[in-house]
């Protein structure tokens, strides 16, 4: 049986998170207190192709912070590719954690499709 489903992405897990990052070819978060345009923010930071703030994300909320000055200041399209990666590799993780078998296929569109099997 085939199920759609949207996720709204919040950022808890580290290691998803640092796999994400190496997907896509850049350096491992790394945590600590980052100066943005508007203030500080404490988590753990990940530089995005561009952009002049690094992102920084609070796996204690999920929440994430940065400062792109409406696109200005870095394409929104690369942090949702972070985000996209994140849920990828999350999924993954806690399909293979429960003994699903989990296959992966890039679609032409940018979509990715997740497909986990008992």
């Amino acid at each position: 049986m085939s199920h759609i489903v949207t996720i709204a992405t919040k950022v808890y897990d580290t290691a998803a998170l640092t796999a994400a990052c190496c997907r896509l070819g850049l350096a491992a978060p790394v945590h600590g207190n980052v100066r943005l345009f508007s203030g500080d923010a404490t988590g753990l930071s990940v530089n995005l192709p561009g952009w002049r703030y690094p992102v920084v994300i609070d796996t204690g909320d999920g929440s994430i912070k940065y400062d792109n000055y409406e696109g200005r200041w870095g394409d929104p399209e690369k942090l949702g590719h972070l985000l996209q990666m994140y849920a990828v590799e999350k999924a993954k993780t806690e399909a293979r954690k429960k003994g699903y078998s989990v296959t992966e296929q890039a679609r032409q569109d940018g979509s990715i499709v997740v497909r986990i099997a008992t």
